[in-house]
């Protein structure tokens, strides 16, 4: 085994930086966790708390903070619409200083440090799928540029750090991910619609349902995350992480009732502003430079995903703001 990491992880409570923190447990590193619980929960971590090699600290990254590490995961950010609309000059403050802090942080140290970009850089695509070298079409005035500008802000002061100080960064571009411990009130497609069909209320579709997505598993997501942190150093990204297989809207409702056993109807609601029409990662990067590439199908992910839900106790969550 490579030697013990002192490891942070920005939004070590959310949906996939939980279960980073339990892989790195797992591989003996310590593991400091850092979250200010805005869109996360801490149930999240409450099974890691007794574990000696792990430390919650409660902190908003657009804060400084000093510690020593020697590596960053950068995760920190609300990353469903509804949520990161709800304040979003805050969204951009942790896109920005959260990177800047993080940055900051990672040159002192002389750590090594990994930035979570998104698909969403990219915008509304004119290209399909989606490769690295795409630069996207985003409306940097619309409703979503908050997270959309944010995270491409984050992208540049990365590489800017890179070249002006020669630091070790990384930059992954995550697609849309699911599976057990997401908020059931974050608002994304797989959750709502899991939520809707074990209720048996109506399925919102937004626009007609023909708008596509590519769902990778949180598992194999969080794997390639790690690979990409302990790659080679001259791969430095951006790298797409995401599952290829594109599916419409309105195919993963109809999928979610049928596994649910579900009586739901689906229902339409309008388009929202800037919502992409198309949406599917080339992954041939990271295929070459990772050895990566999702193993988990989307009927064996929802269904982990559904048994969790059902698992669950609503009240036992609070809606992060008033939009869902």
């Amino acid at each position: 085994m490579s030697r013990i990491q002192r490891i942070l992880v920005t939004g070590g409570a959310g949906f996939l930086g939980s279960h980073l923190c339990e892989r790195l447990i797992e591989q003996q590193h310590d593991v400091i966790c850092l979250d200010n619980f805005f869109t996360s929960q801490k149930v999240n971590v409450a099974h890691l708390l007794a574990q000696p090699n792990f430390e919650l600290i409660r902190h908003d990254i657009t804060q400084p903070i000093f510690l020593e590490v020697d590596e960053i995961y950068n995760l920190a950010c609300p990353a469903a619409p509804g949520h990161y609309q709800y304040n979003p000059i805050k969204t951009m403050k942790t896109s920005m200083l959260g990177a800047i802090h993080t940055l900051g942080l990672a040159k002192r140290c002389r750590a090594k440090v990994l930035q979570a970009s998104t698909s969403e850089i990219y915008g509304d695509p004119e290209v399909h799928p989606q490769t690295e070298s795409y630069r996207g079409c985003v409306n940097p005035i619309g409703p979503r540029a908050c997270y959309d500008e944010g995270k491409r802000a984050a992208e540049t002061l990365f590489m800017d750090y890179e070249r002006c100080h020669g630091m070790n960064v990384r930059i992954v571009r995550i697609f849309n991910t699911y599976g057990p411990r997401m908020h059931p009130y974050d608002g994304r497609v797989v959750s709502n619609f899991i939520r809707q069909a074990l209720a048996g209320e109506p399925i919102t579709l937004f626009g007609d349902g023909s708008q596509t997505r590519s769902f990778c598993y949180r598992d194999d997501l969080v794997e390639g995350i790690l690979r990409m942190m302990n790659g080679p150093d001259d791969f430095r990204g951006p790298v797409n992480l995401g599952n290829p297989g594109e599916f419409t809207i309105r195919q993963l409702a109809e999928l979610i009732i049928a596994m649910t056993g579900s009586k739901s109807e689906i229902v339409l609601r309008p388009l929202p502003d800037d919502d992409p029409v198309r949406r599917q990662p080339d992954i041939s990067l990271a295929r070459k430079q990772l050895d990566w590439q999702p193993q988990t199908s989307l009927e064996a992910g929802l269904e982990k995903t559904i048994a969790w839900f059902r698992g669950i106790h609503l009240e036992d969550y609070r809606a992060p703001t008033p939009n869902y």
